[in-house]
């Protein structure tokens, strides 16, 4: 049996639709001795002619109605697979679930979402507020159950290392800092040295056996002997506990606009440099409302990002 190609089933498909080669050629873009071409080849491999050819026009014979009916079928059916699992829906309207870091949500992306909201009324963004890379796989089939359905469909996430399943861009780079409570008695109001703010300040760290984030590492590793008063397991948290004086920790730059109470103490941290990544599942990078998605609010947290963060070294 003859191995069918299904490009040349979509010139069969498009020849009997339209009745006519040159038509059929001006649908798909290429020029009719293509056209012609590709369907004398399919007839030769099937062994049958396929259409009447007539001043009138192409005219299906009965071997080339049933190999057209077949053919809409398949072609149906090949549509269907690229709306569901390939996500190449055109239309700017559904769903859209992104996932996020609770640091992110709060200091980042309140108004690059509230502009796209305005832009793209008829896509609905669900934020999951999540401290790790949720499941992108795609789902199976739209509203359909299943373990395979994905939790989100974007995420934006600070982390050094990326899934090499996942496709996207980096936005940028976030710094990290010591901050301290403006005029808290006994802790420090200038940049200091950073092996005299560890050696002699009281800190608030990330939990001693967290998670595995560079922020954890680099506290378990420089904060082993210095005079921790509290541990807490996200930046928010730490951010609650420095407005307290407890002691001084380490936040995102982009934090501080949303603190004036709280000033930097040390300069950046080379060690605590991390990409802002926005990233999504392959097979959904051709979904319009996604592709819009990541345009636009990408492009928006890249310039804030770029605007606001202190290059490391700089005060």
């Amino acid at each position: 049996m003859p191995a069918l190609d299904w490009s040349d089933l979509r010139y069969a498909l498009a020849v009997g639709q339209l009745g006519s080669v040159t038509a059929a050629a001006r649908l798909l873009g290429v020029n009719a001795t293509t056209v012609q071409r590709r369907l004398d080849a399919l007839e030769a491999s099937l062994g049958a002619r396929l259409f009447e050819r007539s001043r009138s026009g192409y005219k299906p014979t009965e071997a080339g109605a049933l190999l057209l009916e077949q053919a809409r079928g398949m072609a149906d059916l090949a549509e269907e697979i690229e709306r569901r699992v390939l996500g190449r829906d055109r239309e700017l309207t559904g769903p859209l679930r992104l996932t996020t870091a609770f640091v992110v949500m709060e200091h980042l992306l309140p108004q690059p979402l509230a502009d796209f909201a305005q832009a793209y009324p008829g896509i609905e963004v669900e934020v999951v507020e999540n401290a790790f890379l949720v499941d992108l796989a795609r789902r199976h089939a739209e509203g359909a159950p299943g373990p395979t359905q994905q939790q989100a469909d974007v995420a934006l996430r600070l982390s050094t290392h990326v899934s090499e399943h996942l496709v996207g861009r980096q936005l940028g780079m976030t710094h990290c800092r010591a901050y301290a409570l403006r005029g808290a008695p006994g802790l420090p109001q200038a940049i200091t040295p950073l092996p005299q703010l560890l050696r002699e300040a009281p800190w608030v760290a990330f939990e001693r056996d967290g998670h595995h984030r560079v922020y954890d590492h680099w506290m378990r590793k420089h904060l082993a002997q210095s005079d921790v008063r509290v541990r807490v397991d996200i930046f928010n948290a730490a951010a609650a506990m420095l407005r307290t004086g407890v002691g001084i920790g380490i936040l995102p730059s982009f934090m501080q606009a949303r603190h004036p109470e709280l000033l930097p103490v040390s300069d950046v941290i080379p060690e605590l440099s991390v990409p802002v990544w926005m990233l999504t599942h392959p097979d959904l990078r051709q979904t319009a409302r996604v592709r819009v998605f990541m345009s636009f609010v990408g492009d928006a947290l890249a310039q804030r990002l770029q605007a606001g963060e202190p290059a490391p070294g700089r005060a």
